[in-house]
């Protein structure tokens, strides 16, 4: 049975290509926490500077050129404060294998001799949807549609936006919503853990009308018509 942690962080990055091992680097993090299932707004996200030239596919993908990555930070300076934003925590990350790869290497070049996997609990969302879904399409994409998450401003690919997406999607997936059922295979506990997360409701004030006399007449008529042919169980002669 997997457990989940208090503090969640839902991460996402975007690369200068496909392959860690043939020196490919993250070039774009996001990272939104997640506190007992609840948006913290404590959110992490970087543009980073590769130091190389990015894939001609991977920026049809996100839209990240060498030119407005220029002036971002290299990773190492910014390594320490997202080593420290992320320890402790569990990760949900969409394909995580590929994610970690590239983060562990960047975290050694950086000098980091430990790896995420050692001070993190990392949770695959993909593993996971494929699990509750076998046999189904379960890319972001595919799973935005079957969980009603707006995806429409997705035009490019973005680490902090997948991210956001992803955790409305998790948040939908292990809490009951899908089908607009609130009770899933976890049963009740899935009902509850779906409304705890919408929050308190808003103060709403309801309008309270008065019916006029001519109003409250006209309803006793209707009730007595109505009697004529059934029997009426409930009346309100008030007025």
């Amino acid at each position: 049975m997997t457990v989940e942690r208090e503090r969640q962080i839902v991460l996402d990055t975007e690369t200068t290509g496909l392959e860690v091992g043939q020196g490919h680097r993250v070039i774009e993090i996001g990272c939104i926490e997640l506190v007992k299932r609840r948006f913290t707004r404590n959110d992490f996200h970087q543009y980073l500077n590769p130091e190389r030239e990015i894939d001609e596919g991977a920026v049809d993908v996100h839209g990240l050129t060498p030119h407005f990555l220029a002036s971002k930070p290299r990773f190492a300076e910014i390594a320490h404060d997202l080593w420290a934003y992320l320890e402790g925590a569990e990760l949900l990350i969409h394909n995580a294998p590929f994610d970690v790869g590239f983060l562990d290497s960047e975290f050694a070049k950086a000098g980091f001799e430990r790896k995420l996997s050692e001070v993190c609990l990392i949770t695959d969302t993909l593993a996971l949807a494929r699990r509750q879904m076998p046999g189904q399409r379960v890319s972001l994409d595919a799973l935005c549609k079957r969980f009603s998450v707006d995806n429409s401003g997705r035009d490019f690919h973005g680490a902090l936006l997948d991210a956001r997406l992803l955790a409305d999607v998790f948040l939908t997936m292990t809490g009951g919503q899908s089908d607009l059922g609130l009770v899933s295979e976890q049963g009740s506990r899935g009902a509850a853990r779906f409304v705890d997360q919408l929050g308190p409701l808003p103060q709403v004030a309801v309008p309270v009308v008065v019916p006029s006399e001519a109003e409250w007449a006209a309803h006793r008529a209707r009730l007595k018509a109505m009697a004529k042919k059934a029997p009426v169980r409930w009346q309100n002669e008030g007025g």
